[in-house]
């Protein structure tokens, strides 16, 4: 992303980065984060800090984008804020892996929990679109009771989403993706 690196403070499981000019400029150029106290924002030039999930900052601070302190100001390497997001998610790594994996291929990935997954996946963003799928990460050897499924896909149909599983593979470093189709006969 073009201009000065942003940077973000550490707050228990958010990052917030207070600099207006930084946060329209990383909530613009990938509808990363929130703007605090606006719930949909209609365009980028909001006068408010941008709240970031962790999985968020951590990509950025990843691709050099952002630099993220504790809550005394000191720079967080990599390491460290890895081990503040695997503290704060289940099985981080393998939705890192996901998350990365779907903003490199260009999509907005939004944290999915008001739709009881892992991810909502904008084509466009916020805003813009609506979020045509929901994501929900498991592994290779997890299993879907019957229920479950029924419940996944009557959701994503009542919030008209597609319903995604994403399965990780750390090993070969893929990631598989499967789509529930919902149709009457």
């Amino acid at each position: 992303m073009p201009g000065k690196k942003a940077r973000g403070r550490l707050f228990e499981n958010r990052v917030v980065v207070w600099d207006i000019e930084s946060s329209r400029r990383l909530f613009k150029e990938g509808y990363y984060g929130k703007p605090l106290g606006i719930p949909k924002p209609k365009d980028f030039e909001f006068d408010a800090p941008l709240i970031l999930d962790l999985m968020e900052a951590y990509f950025l601070s990843l691709t050099k984008t952002i630099t993220v302190e504790d809550r005394s100001g000191k720079e967080l390497p990599a390491k460290e804020l890895q081990s503040v997001c695997e503290a704060s998610y289940p099985d981080f790594p393998e939705k890192f892996m996901v998350y990365k994996k779907l903003r490199d291929a260009g999509y907005v990935v939004t944290p999915g929990i008001k739709f009881g997954s892992d991810f909502a996946v904008y084509e466009h963003g916020p805003g813009i679109d609506h979020a045509p799928y929901i994501v929900q990460v498991m592994g290779a050897a997890s299993t879907m009771t019957a229920t479950s499924m029924v419940r996944s896909g009557r959701l994503a149909t009542t919030v008209r989403k597609q319903f995604i599983i994403a399965i990780p593979d750390r090993a070969r470093k893929t990631v598989d993706f499967l789509r529930y189709d919902w149709w009457r006969a």
